[in-house]
This record gives C-alpha cells, sequence and structure tokens, in this order.
C-alpha cells in the first residue's frame, strides 16, 4: 500500500516528491501500462485543480487514449492536431494558457480550460504524451512544465 501525501505549495519540491513517488510505483516493474496507471492516479493526487491527468500512447501515426483519471476521453488523436497532436508531432511541450485560443483544439471535456501536454521520448523518439487539463485558464506555468518533463524523462524506460 502507498501514502503519498503532496502538501508543498514550492512546486519545485512538490515536483522532486511527485517524481521520487513515480520512481517508486515504478521500480521494478516492466509492465507500461500498469506503469502508465499508477502515474495518472499520482498525478491527479498530487496536482491541484486538474481535471484530467494521464497517457496518451503512439502507435503508428495517431495517438490512443492510455490510463488516465478524469472524464472519459478521445480515444484517439491524429498526429499534429490538437493539443496532444501537437506535443507528438513536434516532441515538444505544449503549454496552452487557454485551450479556446489554440487552433484546432479538441474538446474533450467542455470544461478544460488550459493544458499541458509533455512527450515521452524513448532514444529521441515520441512514444507516448503526459496529457494534463485544468478548468482554470493559466493553471499551467513554465514550473508546471519544467516538472512534468522530469517526469516523462523517468518514465521513458518504464513504459
Amino acid at each position: 500500500m502507498y501514502d503519498f501525501q503532496f502538501d508543498s505549495a514550492d512546486k519545485p519540491t512538490l515536483y522532486a516528491d511527485l517524481v521520487a513517488a513515480a520512481r517508486g510505483l515504478i521500480h521494478g516493474e516492466s509492465d507500461g501500462v500498469a506503469n502508465m496507471a499508477n502515474v495518472a492516479a499520482l498525478l491527479a493526487l498530487a496536482l491541484p485543480d486538474c481535471n484530467w491527468t494521464g497517457f496518451y500512447r503512439l502507435i503508428g501515426d495517431t495517438l490512443v487514449l492510455g490510463p488516465f483519471a478524469g472524464k472519459p476521453a478521445c480515444i484517439r488523436i491524429p498526429l499534429g492536431q490538437g493539443v496532444c497532436g501537437t506535443a507528438a508531432a513536434t516532441g515538444e511541450t505544449q503549454l496552452v494558457r487557454d485551450v479556446h485560443a489554440f487552433p484546432g483544439h479538441i474538446a474533450c471535456d467542455a470544461a478544460s480550460a488550459s493544458e499541458l501536454v509533455v512527450p515521452i521520448k524513448r532514444d529521441g523518439v515520441v512514444i507516448a504524451v503526459i496529457d494534463l487539463d485544468s478548468p482554470t485558464v493559466a493553471r499551467f506555468d513554465e514550473e508546471d512544465a519544467r516538472g512534468i518533463e522530469a517526469l516523462a524523462a523517468v518514465l521513458a524506460g518504464a513504459l
């Protein structure tokens, strides 16, 4: 049983704790889906003001829904479409302060107002993305992006 407590208002400490907890959860586990499921739940627990935390896996030229916490979501997203598809196609983090201003945004949950999507790369190739949504405009900032990028680096070998 795991009992994680995330109560730091300091984002660098919060993300250091989150990465350490994720390392503990995935240690010794070779099943990528199990690892994504536990980390999706961990993200939902650790990050306030998020209405969706989860993964999309890159299969061929399409992102396919992976484990998540939140409302039911879009199952398939073509590369280059929406925030997730853009992150996967470019290999770059997408920090979107207002999703309604993002051209081609795919609204899986009408309540979402901001989004952070970080690609997970293995050997320089995108294999999945971490997707975080919030009902608050400008919920995510550069510190959040750096923290989730550190998490993505840890997960790259565990998926």
